[in-house]
């Protein structure tokens, strides 16, 4: 029995291994019918203004993250203004869309290995890579699918309402991100990326009562 077991997990590594190994832009999401209330709701989503001086990246734990993962992200991303530019808009666009900023790392390694430029074959864009028929169905024509706050807001309000469609189930949801549901290969690799470069445990903050 644990030889068995031992046979199943290599296969997952193996796996998982191999998806990594290939290049980045590992998909895209395909398109679907919307009815006319989700279609508004992601377009409030998408248009509402970004805060610049938000107080979610004010927080101890916020701040905490933002230097931890700058110190993982440096070999990737040299420039320093860059790269907290870069981490502060992923925290704050994860938060606000109620995803695990650490979980959105992940995903963007696999998607993009952290190139702003990333285009692939079905003309994905982006950190997220981001296909355009999101700006038409719920955005502003002439939206820039390479522009950071962009690029990220799209991609997190996207994964958000494939969550939300799949009532929680991540894997599921990260099928449909990608456009592969169904397979394990892409969520797995996803989840890998997560918790073996960008896991984060938050601090705990002792308050005076």
């Amino acid at each position: 029995m644990a030889g068995g077991t031992r046979g199943i997990l290599s296969g997952i590594v193996l796996l998982v291994l191999s998806w990594l190994a290939q290049p980045a832009m590992a998909g895209h999401q395909l398109y679907q019918p919307l009815s006319d209330s989700v279609r508004a709701s992601l377009g409030a989503a998408i248009s509402d203004s970004p805060v610049t001086d938000a107080p979610v990246l004010a927080s101890a734990d916020s701040q905490a993250w933002l230097l931890l993962m700058s110190d993982r992200l440096l070999h990737r991303m040299p420039d320093s203004e860059q790269r907290m530019d870069f981490l502060s808009t992923v925290y704050y666009e994860s938060v606000r869309a109620g995803l695990d900023p650490s979980l959105v790392m992940g995903l963007i390694e696999v998607e993009s290995g952290f190139h702003k430029y990333a285009l692939s074959n079905a003309d994905a864009r982006g950190y997220m890579q981001v296909m355009p028929f999101w700006v038409s169905l719920i955005g502003t024509p002439g939206q820039d699918l390479f522009h950071l706050r962009t690029n990220l807001r799209y991609g997190c309000t996207i994964l958000r309402f494939y969550l939300d469609q799949e009532h929680g189930d991540l894997f599921r949801a990260l099928g449909r991100y990608n456009g592969s549901l169904g397979q394990a290969a892409y969520p797995l690799a996803v989840v890998a990326a997560w918790k073996n470069h960008w896991s984060y445990q938050p601090t705990t903050v002792s308050r005076n009562r």
